[in-house]
């Protein structure tokens, strides 16, 4: 029945055609008097008439429109090749696009689109869609239908079957010229010469696979052959039939080499096939502007490459690599290598205008994206691929890797539209050096229970490797900063690319493979780049001396050559030596900027300090905890952190007119804080005798810490009261909420000696509680002095607060100190009359503070009076009751009732005389200090 139906289809497509011929002659007439009128129109309208040689040629809406009669007498393979595009070909690409005139990019598609409907969507496509396949299969159901027979011998039914194939191409060939130019452009890809053709290469594929596969009459060098002609013959017709056959053609030449077994695999003539199967394709879509059929032959490339890798074992590199290379040349420079963006643009600009994107967003969508996106994904892979441990080859491929990298990244220099081959071969070049330079040793590294560390290849190979990458994407981007420059985001890419991937390399070579005492390659190198960066920025700036696009590239530049110029310090040096040449190198940026105007360059210094701050962190000692002297102050403490300080404070100075703010609070900022951590490891060192580790500080060391962040909250509030900055401003403040909060957690519970159970030492005043308690609170007495009118009032509120908790801390542990002795701990308990101190103490602070505060006029220290008065009080009513007996109970209530007297009398004085006006407030705090100072005598 299948079979019938087939011959059915057949018969009736043969009718259509032979019914097209008799209205042949009314179309040409047809035809021939609208050529008239557009040239009439075209005479009456000059102006109309696209000026651009490039748009002279018809395009292809108008060729589907407006055949030319009679041309099929003098045509050749090239010109039917143009005809075929006008009739087959797919979407026209950019450079078509912006050729056209406006009227005909957008009304013409318009009117296609109002004049489909339904029925032509459903009769003029799927019976042409479903008879070529009916055809294939009714090719393929007659011969199952002889075989089962046995009507016919083999031979016949091949013959048969190849016949049926060639008049099926025929037969589209004939209906092609003959019936195609009547038929509306908007059926082009439902034609039914190409679906006839597409049906007649099926069947002499599938005749030349059994001829070989099944029935063994010709040999393996024959069917590959016959199946290589076939394949590139159908590509060869898709300039005539459009792109559905062009995948048609790729994919058998894909399947090729699967149909044909031998017992020689012969990787060579391989890849050369497919590479020229590919080189087909290629052309073809370049002719034709297509996208979707050569990413398809990219990713088929990359399978078959893929596969072999896989499969083989050992697998030879040389011909995979050869045809990679095909491929990214061949996308570099015939499809999409010629396109311009300009005209890309152009296109975009008027099919819709509304559409219009920013220049990075350009950059990354590039004109026909898919097609390099693919190839520079493919070539990447295998590339990475050649020099993986998980897969075995002949003869370690690092040669092959190399090249393949280097010709992605030459790709990616080429033109201003190559962003993606460009980054793949930065990742590529990054990630292979890495595989180069023992992966298993860094795992081995990180988890020691893993095997034993390998080198996957020697360390000279690596290190050369490393280095001729390098080399080449120098090389590529001063190339494109000299060529494209105009192209501002592609070069600043390449700059990027310049900065990053060189020092990459060479940093992760040195690291893996170099010798870290003294490595005479890598410096050389790492320094050279570092020069031709700072060479390339000269050149850059010197072009750009009149404008400021290239400023982030030239930044970028810089940026990569302190990256490369610290990797040969760490090469050449070590110790002290490497830290303070970072810290020279760093500031020689910033006191360049008197011969160079590049605003980078302080930036650069920015970085430097924090390249210095990250070498203090992996080594706070500077040059190891085994040649740190333990001499206090005079150390190599002293020129690791103190000369770096200093080179800062006098960058920050050296540029305090800069009009870049936050550059001057950054450097300002980094200053601080190398000024602060050279004070703190001083005291660190001297300390815990001549030892950093990471042990809890003592109670006077977190002491000396606390005075030295209360000394730099007030220093920075004198240089904010001399050159406002909000780094001085809110770096002082910060710095003494940080001190408060450490007075909150260390002083006052995890290093206070009542709980921790340290000695005070043998000198009654003078002791551990003179410097933990009775020098911070002094020191926040004046700074909440100092910052009355100069900071928010809050904050001044907790400066006092906090030196007045110190201060309380320091009288109730000093009279604990002289009833209990040397050891305050807690578990000796409290005697009789060291409770009743505590209420005299506290109570006789209580009134000092009332004094100081009413003296000076500072509520905050009245506040604190306050606050400590009340706190006598709860303990007398709370624990004097309780635990005091007889006299001892009686005279604390007697003490505590005459002091709150002598306050409230005080007050009274101080209102009223505020209400009167002429009271004088020295007077009364006179007389009220007489009245308290009675009742404290009473206690």
């Amino acid at each position: 029945m299948l079979e019938l139906i087939a011959l059915v289809a057949f018969v009736l497509a043969l009718a259509a055609f032979l019914g097209g011929r008799r209205t042949a002659d009314r179309l040409d007439a047809e035809i021939e008097s609208l050529k008239a009128e557009i040239a009439r129109l075209a005479t009456q309208a000059p102006e109309e008439v696209v000026s651009d040689p490039a748009a002279s040629a018809p395009t292809e809406g108008e060729a589907a429109t407006v055949p030319e009669v009679g041309v099929e007498a003098v045509q050749g393979p090239w010109s039917q090749a143009r005809e075929g595009a006008q009739i087959f070909g797919s979407a026209p690409a950019g450079a078509e696009i912006g050729s056209e005139s406006p009227v005909v990019a957008t009304a013409e598609p318009a009117a296609a689109r109002s004049a489909e409907s339904l029925e032509s969507r459903i009769g003029g496509r799927w019976p042409v869609w479903v008879g070529g396949l009916a055809l294939a299969l009714g090719g393929f159901f007659l011969v199952q239908y002889s075989i089962e027979a046995g009507l016919l011998s083999p031979t016949v039914r091949l013959t048969l079957a190849a016949v049926f194939g060639l008049v099926l191409g025929a037969a589209g060939e004939v209906i092609r010229r003959r019936a195609v130019p009547t038929i509306s452009d908007r059926f082009r890809n439902a034609m039914i010469p190409g679906v006839l053709t597409a049906a007649g290469a099926v069947t002499l594929f599938g005749v030349v696979y059994a001829a070989h596969g099944i029935y063994g009459y010709i040999g393996t060098a024959p069917a590959f052959a016959l199946l290589a002609l076939i394949s590139l013959a159908t590509v060869g017709l898709s300039l005539l039939h459009g792109q559905a056959l062009a995948g048609l053609g790729l994919l058998a030449s894909l399947l090729t080499p699967l149909f044909v077994s031998s017992g020689e695999p012969r990787p060579w003539v391989l890849f050369a096939f497919l590479s020229v199967a590919w080189l087909a394709t290629l052309a073809a879509s370049r002719l034709r502007r297509w996208t979707i059929v050569p990413t398809l032959a990219n990713a088929g490339l990359g399978l078959w490459g893929l596969a072999y890798i896989a499969l083989a074992a050992p697998f030879e590199a040389p011909p995979v690599a050869a045809a990679l290379l095909v491929m990214v040349v061949g996308v570099g420079l015939i499809w999409p290598g010629g396109v311009e963006r300009a005209s890309g643009a152009t296109a975009e600009t008027i099919a819709s205008p509304a559409a219009a994107r920013g220049p990075w967003e350009t950059l990354f969508t590039p004109p026909h994206a898919a097609i390099s996106l693919s190839a520079a994904i493919v070539a990447a892979l295998l590339a990475l691929l050649f020099i993986s441990p998980a897969v075995e080859a002949a003869r370690f491929p690092i040669a092959e890797f190399v090249v393949v990298t280097a010709g992605l990244a030459g790709v990616g220099a080429l033109r201003a539209t190559a962003a993606y081959p460009a980054l793949l071969a930065s990742l590529a070049a990054v990630v292979g050096t890495w595989t180069l330079t023992a992966l298993s040793g860094v795992l081995a590294y990180l988890d020691p229970t893993l095997a034993s560390p390998e080198i996957v290849v020697p360390g000279r190979a690596a290190m050369l490797t490393a280095m001729v990458l390098a080399a080449l994407f120098l090389l590529l981007a001063s190339a494109v900063l000299s060529r494209l420059a105009e192209h501002r985001q592609f070069a600043i890419l390449w700059a990027g690319i310049a900065a990053v991937v060189p020092g990459t390399l060479i940093g992760m070579s040195f690291l893996m493979t170099g010798n870290f005492a003294f490595d005479l390659p890598h410096g050389l190198s790492a320094f050279a780049g570092g020069l031709f960066l700072l060479g390339l920025v000269e050149w850059l700036s010197r072009r750009n001396a009149e404008g400021r696009e290239l400023d982030l590239a030239i930044g970028l530049l810089a940026l990569g050559s302190l990256g490369l110029f610290v990797i040969g310090l760490h090469a050449w040096t070590d110790g002290l030596v490497t830290t303070l040449a970072i810290a020279f190198l760093g500031a020689g940026y910033t006191f360049a900027t008197r011969l160079r105007t590049w605003p980078v360059l302080p930036w650069v210094t920015v970085a430097a300090a924090i390249v210095v701050l990250a070498r203090i962190a992996w080594e706070p000692t500077i040059v190891g905890p085994g040649s740190l002297g333990t001499t206090p102050v005079f150390n190599a403490l002293l020129p690791g952190y103190g000369i770096p300080a200093l080179l800062l404070v006098g960058c920050a100075y050296f540029l305090r007119a800069s009009a870049d703010l936050r550059l001057r609070n950054l450097l300002q900022a980094l200053a601080s804080l190398f000024v602060l951590l050279t004070l703190a490891i001083l005291v660190r060192h001297a300390m815990n005798g001549g030892v950093l580790d990471s042990s809890v500080p003592s109670l006077g060391e977190q002491a000396i810490y606390t005075l030295l962040a209360i000394g730099a909250s007030g220093i920075f509030m004198t240089l904010d009261g001399r050159s406002p900055s909000p780094v001085f401003r809110y770096g002082g403040m910060v710095l003494g909420v940080l001190s408060m909060l450490s007075v909150l957690s260390a002083h006052l519970v995890g290093l206070n000696p009542y709980f921790s159970g340290e000695l005070l030492g043998r000198i009654p005043f003078f002791d551990l509680l003179f410097i933990g308690y009775l020098l911070p609170a002094i020191g926040y007495a004046g700074l909440a002095w100092y910052a009355r009118d100069r900071r928010p009032q809050p904050y001044v509120v907790a400066l006092a607060v906090s030196g007045a908790v110190l201060a309380f801390a320091w009288a109730t542990l000093s009279v604990r100190r002289f009833w209990q002795g040397e050891s305050v701990a807690d578990w000796k308990g409290f005697l009789q009359g060291e409770t009743y101190t505590y209420s005299v103490v506290w109570l006789v602070l209580g009134v000092l503070l009332l004094v100081v505060g009413s003296r000076f006029n500072t509520k905050s220290i009245r506040i604190a009076s306050a606050v400590l008065v009340f706190i006598a009080v709860l303990k007398v009513f709370l624990v004097d009751m309780s635990n005091l007996e007889g006299f001892l109970r009686a005279l604390s209530f007697i003490g505590l009732g005459g002091v709150l007297i002598g306050i409230g009398l005080f007050y009274q004085r101080i209102l009223s005389s505020s209400g009167n006006g002429a009271a004088d407030p020295p007077a009364a705090v006179s007389t009220a200090t007489d009245n308290m100072g009675e009742g404290a005598s009473r206690a």
